[in-house]
């Protein structure tokens, strides 16, 4: 069973003669364990098509298989509690409460989750330490560099173990070096076994993953893998 399946998916903007389609009849199928990268410049309909994904917006008509579960016509608290548990999201601008440091931070969605307030802590941990900051944890993110708070984000993204891993423009904001071990991060994450989707329009960026799919006005264009 495919992890994800999406089928003639639709996202229509002021229905009638001005419409727009942001996204037009998508079809695709992610199996479990791939990694791969949704590649298309701005207006392309990437991000709309990964607020699909991640369960942020629902779609004008289409079929959404999340896991084998129809989430296509969910409520949004039901959406909300599949996203809570099955995707970790890393944000272009880091999306970190300024008022809270670091495990604060990556213990946030697990508080969520009714997590017991040991087990949250031992998980945020763990996860701060598996991307080099466990030396970090008291700062709060502007006591710390872009490629740090990503990092950051990034462990927030996986302390709860959710099998896909949505990553939109996950290096936009960083420098040559910070992005270069954010990727390493993404590449280790999928050698455990994690999904992981990268939304990027950074050509460089997209043929770091195994498959690359090409968004344009809203359709596929390419799908490409390199196994």
């Amino acid at each position: 069973m495919s992890l994800v399946e999406v089928k003639d998916l639709y996202k229509i903007y002021n229905p009638g003669e001005n419409e727009v389609r942001a996204l037009d009849g998508i079809n695709l199928t992610v199996e479990k364990g791939e990694f791969l990268a949704i590649v298309g410049q701005s207006g392309s309909g990437k991000s709309t098509f990964m607020n699909m994904i991640g369960l942020l917006d629902i779609p004008t008509s289409g079929t959404y298989l999340l896991d084998g579960i129809d989430v296509s016509s969910m409520s949004d608290d039901e959406l909300s509690e599949i996203r809570n548990k099955e995707i970790g999201f890393i944000f272009q601008g880091f999306n970190l409460i300024p008022s809270l440091n670091a495990v604060e931070n990556v213990e946030l969605p697990l508080v969520y989750r009714g997590m017991k307030k040991e087990e949250r802590h031992k998980l945020a941990l763990e996860a701060l330490e598996r991307v080099g900051l466990s030396h970090r944890l008291d700062h709060l993110p502007k006591q710390m560099s872009g490629g740090q708070q990503q990092r950051v984000a990034i462990a927030r993204a996986v302390a709860a173990r959710p099998p896909v891993i949505l990553a939109d423009e996950p290096t936009g904001n960083l420098d040559s070096h910070s992005s270069v071990e954010v990727m390493k991060i993404l590449h280790e994450l999928h050698k455990e076994g994690r999904t992981i989707i990268l939304i990027t329009h950074d050509n460089d960026i997209a043929n770091e993953a195994e498959r690359v799919i090409r968004i344009q006005d809203g359709q596929i264009i390419s799908d490409v893998s390199k196994k």
